[in-house]
């Protein structure tokens, strides 16, 4: 029963009553908002299912489209059109993961409906792919390694083989991807693009070639017989006798003799207008080019979303049983020099979404910080002359500017390992010296040859610096920037018993320079877990342009735990002359460290 009491003259519902009148309009409240939020969220899920419905509709249509792309290329298969033969077996050819990456894959091709048989021009490697030197044997007494050439006739009985392998090996990718029977038979002539001994014109000399049908090739067991009996006895091919000479062979059926039209793929024959400016690109189409990269090596490539992409611009994957993996790419179309922050974020993008490796390619170039950072992780950094190489090599195109620039090279064996160029090898284990003939050095210029005890791999650098800061990042030598802008100090190939040297112009270094730093850093790819503890009897030899031994300086020994030292530096004195001292500081954190106290920005 309800309670009142009386109130100003009046009756007035009680405490319990009035709480229960607020509880229901809380009630009623909390219900009419529940109401609403159920009704928005039936309505937003009728929007999404409508959006959902409407995609997937497209992507069934699209499905369709593609599956009825297929049956249209099976039928054109099937009749025989030519412009469909070629297509569908040039892309077998692109795509087959049997053929080597590093080999050319150009190809020019025709199809005779009426013999049924395709006819192709195909690109083969040239004879500097077969090693000059045979064995390698290190001489302990002398510390050198002592290579053993190989003869000719066996290097030029190795090229034989490897062209007779390649042109069994077109043949097999082709019948192997005739399911609809197309092919009768196939004529392959191998080229190489290279000056005819005859004429001393460029042109494409045909050192090897065969028409084989294909019931004859189905008869083959590839994997027991001699490659070159096989092509010249066994299908009654040629085969160059001195293809090392580029002494060619009498072409078999060539594409434009077949009638119809030829389609080529792969090469360079077409002038820097016919190929598309990089930097003028739309960035999607850049992103969807540099896709279409990774598909043509072998790999599934797709571009990411434009927007919630989490820093990633392609995903790739590598289906490499060993080194492949996920890929995550990144994608910069610039004009100056990546910053290493682009690296840092890339290393955190990989880090984050669990990939193998992280590439990041761009038009532009890396600086010094960016391959310190990126060097021991499962980084990968393309810069554009490499790039521009790469869309050459897999068929593709592309230029920078009115040309490429100059080219900073990256591996493509271990991810994040800079490759070190020909000019300045760097120092290894065994201080191998250098086999091809030393460039001259100007007479009003110095070398300093940088010898030691141990077998560790060491990266020899040099820092041009105002007091303790490195001028500009370029003004770091190392093995991906071998000289300074204006080349007074650059690194030069060494001979014994030296294991690195740089050349120095110490008149032409910049007035507001006043001193040259020299460091060593263990390679972590070489030597991974080494340290500097066997870095002894280390010393500077000061050498004049003629090679005359003018001093020899002294430096420290490495420490145990540290795996970067400062060797010592060039100090400019007031009268303009340069005196030595002796450094020492080591540095357990490597070369990453070493650089962030001369203020060279690493990621």
């Amino acid at each position: 029963m309800a309670q009142f009491h009386q109130h100003g003259g009046g009756w007035a519902l009680g405490s319990r009553g009035r709480a229960e009148r607020e509880a229901h309009d809380r009630y009623t409240r909390a219900w009419q908002a529940a109401h609403a939020a159920e009704q928005e969220r039936l309505r937003q899920l009728a929007a999404y299912r409508q959006q959902y419905d409407q995609w997937a509709a497209e992507q069934l249509a699209g499905i369709r489209r593609h599956n009825g792309g297929l049956s249209d290329l099976a039928g054109s298969l099937r009749a025989g059109e030519p412009d469909a033969v070629v297509e569908y077996f040039s892309a077998a050819l692109y795509a087959s993961t049997a053929w080597p990456g590093e080999l050319p894959r150009q190809v020019s091709a025709a199809y005779d409906p009426a013999a049924r048989q395709l006819v192709l021009d195909w690109e083969l490697p040239r004879y500097e792919v077969v090693p000059e030197v045979k064995a390698v044997r290190y001489m302990p007494s002398t510390d050198q390694d002592r290579e053993t050439a190989r003869p000719a006739t066996q290097r030029r009985a190795l090229y034989r083989d490897l062209l007779a392998q390649c042109l069994l090996l077109v043949l097999r990718e082709l019948y192997a991807a005739d399911e609809f029977g197309a092919l009768e038979s196939v004529v392959v002539n191998g080229f190489v693009d290279d000056h005819d001994p005859v004429t001393g014109r460029e042109a494409q000399l045909v050192l090897a070639t065969v028409q084989a049908g294909h019931g004859a090739f189905s008869g083959l067991r590839l994997e027991q017989v001699s490659a070159v009996d096989c092509l010249v006895e066994g299908l009654r091919g040629q085969l160059s006798a001195r293809p090392d000479q580029l002494t060619g062979v009498r072409a078999g059926r060539r594409p434009g003799e077949v009638g119809g039209d030829v389609v080529s793929h792969g090469g360079h024959v077409a002038g820097d207008d016919d190929e598309p400016d990089l930097f003028q690109m739309d960035p999607i189409a850049f992103e969807n080019l540099v896709a279409e990269l990774f598909r043509a090596m072998g790999m599934e490539a797709v571009t990411t979303q434009r927007s919630g992409d989490g820093g990633v611009d392609v995903e790739a994957v590598d289906p490499a049983p060993i080194r492949g993996g996920r890929i995550v790419v990144q994608v910069k179309r610039y004009r100056n020099t990546v910053p290493p922050t682009a690296v840092r974020d890339l290393y955190g993008t990989v880090q984050d979404k669990g990939a193998n490796k992280g590439v990041l390619v761009t038009t532009a170039s890396f600086g010094p910080g960016s391959y310190t950072f990126a060097n021991g992780k499962p980084l990968e950094l393309v810069p554009g002359a490499e790039l521009v190489e790469l869309l050459h090599r897999y068929g593709l195109r592309g230029r920078l500017g009115g040309g490429s620039v100059p080219a900073q090279r990256t591996s493509g064996a271990a991810a994040g390992t800079a490759v070190r160029p020909a000019p300045a090898p760097a120092a290894g284990p065994a201080g191998t010296p250098t086999l091809v003939e030393l460039p001259p050095v100007p007479a009003d210029r110095n070398v300093l040859g940088m010898t030691w005890s141990g077998g560790v791999s060491l990266d020899v650098c040099a820092l041009v610096c105002e007091g303790g800061r490195v001028l500009s990042e370029d003004h770091f030598v190392f093995f991906n920037n071998p000289s300074t802008p204006d080349g007074a100090v650059r690194s030069r190939p060494h001979s014994a018993p030296d294991k690195a040297a740089v050349e120095v112009g110490f008149d032409d270094l910049p007035r507001h320079a006043d001193r040259l730093v020299l460091v060593a850093a263990v390679d972590p790819e070489v030597n991974p877990d080494a340290d500097l503890a066997g870095f002894t009897d280390a010393r500077i030899r000061l050498l004049d342009a003629s090679g005359a031994e003018i001093d020899q300086l002294e430096v420290s020994d490495g420490r145990a735990g540290e795996t970067a030292l400062v060797l010592g530096s060039f100090r400019r004195r007031p009268n303009g002359d340069w005196k030595f001292v002796i450094g020492g500081k080591g540095y357990r954190g490597g070369l990453e460290a070493l650089l962030g106290d001369f203020g060279v920005e690493v990621a």
